[in-house]
């Protein structure tokens, strides 16, 4: 039987829903699901926009005399907007990925900060507001439940982003489309990668699974899913950026159109063949806009007609078949067409990545010719790295394109402080006066992981034509997440500190990205420290003066306690490096005994074992619930939860059968350090102390020998295995 005859008959009820609900009832829910206690106080009106600017505004008032505040808006998401603009600025409480506090308002606020009419005004500088990069539907959401889902949209609404990119449930439509064009569901099955790497798969970096097939459960549970999110997204006033078909196909599609125009996509990150290489259908082959309509068609019968958005990626990190400039033009050109064949109001999103990953590839003349295809209104390109490595400034605005200022910021889910909050306050601000194209702002971080203050600063900017004012910003940000309560002049003046320490980076010509520590990376006697680029290990700042910040810093957030002190840690652990690799090269340990070299070494260990401690007082930094969000979706189906797990423990660690991008979505996690980490650094330690000669280290001999061993089999203890030996 095909797939599709087991998930249609849910798509009435959903599609029914949809339609049947009221414009505001978003809105009002929203609130009932943030402060239940205080859903009756809230009105909400749509309003016709009062100036010649067609950008999101809103109107916060108070009704004379009763307990109420009314607020108007143009759109229902500048009303969640101005809801939290309210909450956060007159309650002094705020919404958080990890540690929110709006749940500790006590009273209705009264109305703060009014204007001469005692009301409060907001109004948007850009149409839109974007939100996710395709890789965080797999380093952040990869195994998210709908309750995950449900806090991460209503976060994102009160933030007023309107724009976010909706990934989830791809696969089951390939499947159908892809059966209804003949291929078979083993063809397809084998095509496809495990959850926690589709999206370099939607990316046609990689094809196939080391894990054997995806589970057809998969697809199915997350097309479901998807119907939840792009229903929310819909009900809070967001503009869904949908999937589209991309042109990467099976092999087997040169049996079944052996007249297909395909090519063989760039090997990547030195996978083996078997799974990278992926063949592609070229845009210009009238089977290509075929595909594209019944991709389109059929999220539509799924999901309803919700957008015109649709982001496609054909050279993620591949390079083109060709450089010639007529030729790339063509590219562009067929795939627009194609969605315009789907829908003849579809803007095509991309990202910008591809200009700046693939630079040499990418001349001024080729970016010009790939972009000219499309015309003005057809594209929106995310010029993905703003913040660090603009592209817009080289391509004179794309062009004319439309193009939104993104913040990369994280890769792969790193952890370390880091931002630069002049660069996304003054630096977006003046893009805005130099880029008449510029129609949006938005976050494109890989993994959304800690630094929340760099984010909503971002998301914050959007709202003001004036740069922010930091130190006002700082004062603001730490009362709203600390909660309705005094939050002492001596917590205000250390994060003032902290964010001149590690949020002002003065270094971001070296490190303009989050740093990684290098206990996450393989052990090894040179090569980790001063690391910059997309994974820095640099120090970009002075660690005492992270110390002594964090001794007098007491935040009323446990999650904040826990960060600083792993940064802390993390920190302390490079420096302890230093001093044994130091005493190692220097002191001639072929006349040390092996025990007296692990003594040495034994403050490095440690820190381990310490880290591994604080990390397990937080629910947030758990490798458990990590593995229990994977293990969660296979409903009591064992095999299937260990696939899932697999595919969560591979991820964050050898990324690839055998290590291909080793260690690259790393994280500092309890249980991961202790199980993990620490077993790898005594194991160094041990081969040094045994050879006690630093000119005998093989490092290939190490880390391929003896380190890739051990950590292969770390990928495939079960969760209660991991339970038995490290308490988690």
């Amino acid at each position: 039987m095909k797939l599709i005859s087991l998930v249609l008959a849910a798509l009435a009820l959903g599609q029914a829903v949809l339609c049947a609900n009221s414009e505001l009832d978003g809105i009002y829910n929203l609130v009932a699901r943030q402060l239940p206690q205080f859903a009756d106080k809230f009105e909400f009106a749509l309003v016709p926009p009062t100036t010649a600017s067609s950008n999101d505004s809103y109107t916060i008032s108070s009704k004379a005399g009763k307990d109420t505040v009314i607020i108007s808006g143009t759109t229902v998401n500048s009303l969640a907007r101005g809801f939290y603009h309210y909450v956060k600025q007159c309650g002094q409480v705020s919404i958080s990925w990890t540690a929110s506090t709006i749940n500790t308002l006590g009273s209705l606020p009264r109305l703060c900060g009014g204007g001469q009419h005692g009301s409060i005004d907001g109004a948007a500088i850009v149409p839109w507001r974007y939100y996710f990069n395709t890789v965080t539907f797999g380093y952040t959401t990869a195994f998210y439940s709908w309750a995950d889902w449900e806090h991460l949209l209503d976060w994102a609404a009160m933030h007023g982003i309107n724009l976010p990119l909706a990934w989830v449930g791809y696969e089951q439509v390939l499947i159908d489309i892809f059966e209804e064009f003949g291929f078979s569901q083993a063809q397809i099955v084998n095509f496809l990668s495990g959850p926690a790497f589709l999206p370099w798969n939607r990316f046609g970096n990689i094809q196939g699974s080391w894990n054997g097939s995806l589970p057809l459960e998969w697809p199915r549970q997350q097309m479901q899913l998807q119907q939840k999110i792009v229903k929310r997204m819909v009900e809070l006033g967001m503009t869904p950026v949908l999937p589209s078909f991309t042109g990467f196909v099976p092999n087997a599609i040169t049996d079944l159109y052996p007249n297909a125009t395909v090519i063989k996509s760039s090997t990547w990150s030195g996978f083996p063949v078997t799974y990278t290489n992926v063949t592609f259908l070229e845009p210009l082959d009238p089977l290509f806009t075929k595909l594209q309509v019944a991709v389109i068609q059929r999220q539509r019968t799924y999901y309803g007609n919700v957008t015109h958005y649709y982001t496609l990626d054909q050279y993620n990190e591949n390079s083109p078949f060709s450089g010639d400039v007529g030729y790339l033009k063509n590219v562009s050109l067929g795939t627009i067409e194609s969605l315009r064949a789907a829908d003849p109001d579809a803007v095509w999103v991309m990202q910008g990545w591809l200009f700046f990953s693939d630079s040499s590839f990418w001349t001024d003349e080729r970016i010009r010719a790939y972009l000219s295809g499309p015309e003005i209104g057809q594209l929106l390109i995310l010029d993905l790295f703003s913040e660090g490595s603009p592209q817009w400034q080289r391509t004179n605005s794309y062009y004319g394109h439309d193009w939104i200022w993104c913040e990369l910021h994280d890769f792969g889910g790193n952890q370390g402080l880091e931002g630069n909050l002049p660069t996304l306050t003054k630096g977006f601000t003046s893009a805005m006066t130099n880029s008449s194209s510029l129609v949006g702002v938005g976050l494109t971080m890989e993994g959304q992981e800690g630094n929340q203050m760099v984010y909503d600063i971002l998301l914050d900017q959007a709202w003001s034509s004036s740069s922010l004012n930091i130190k006002l910003y700082t004062e603001e940000y730490v009362q709203a997440r600390y909660g309705p309560k005094i939050v002492s002049a001596d917590v205000i003046e250390c994060w003032h500190d902290l964010v001149n320490l590690v949020y002002m980076n003065n270094a971001s010509s070296v490190v303009n990205v989050v740093p990684k520590s290098i206990y996450e990376l393989a052990p090894n006697i040179n090569g980790l420290l001063n690391i910059t680029g997309h994974h820095p290990t640099k120090a970009f700042y002075d660690f005492s003066s992270l110390v002594d910040i964090w001794k007098k810093l007491h935040p009323h957030v446990h999650y904040d306690v826990v960060d600083f002190t792993r940064q802390v840690l993390a920190n302390q652990f490079l420096d302890l490096y230093v001093d044994f690799m130091h005493f190692y090269n220097t002191t001639n340990p072929s006349a040390s005994t092996s025990s007296e070299i692990i003594d040495r070494a034994e403050p490095l260990l440690e820190v381990l074992r310490t880290a591994d401690r604080v990390l397990y007082t937080d629910v947030n930094f758990l490798l458990g619930s990590w593995i229990a969000r994977a293990r969660a979706l296979a409903d009591g189906n064992d095999t299937i939860a260990d696939y899932y797990e697999f595919e969560a423990r591979n991820q964050i660690t050898l990324w690839g059968p055998t290590g291909q991008i080793n260690n690259y979505a790393s994280k500092q996690w309890a249980g991961l350090v202790g199980s993990y980490y620490l077993p790898q650094w005594e194991m160094f330690v041990e081969t040094l102390a045994f050879q006690r000669n630093v000119s005998a280290f093989d490092v290939a001999t190490f880390q391929h020998t003896m380190l890739l061993p051990l950590d292969i089999q770390w990928q495939w203890e079960s969760g209660a295995r991991l339970k038995t030996k490290h308490g988690a």
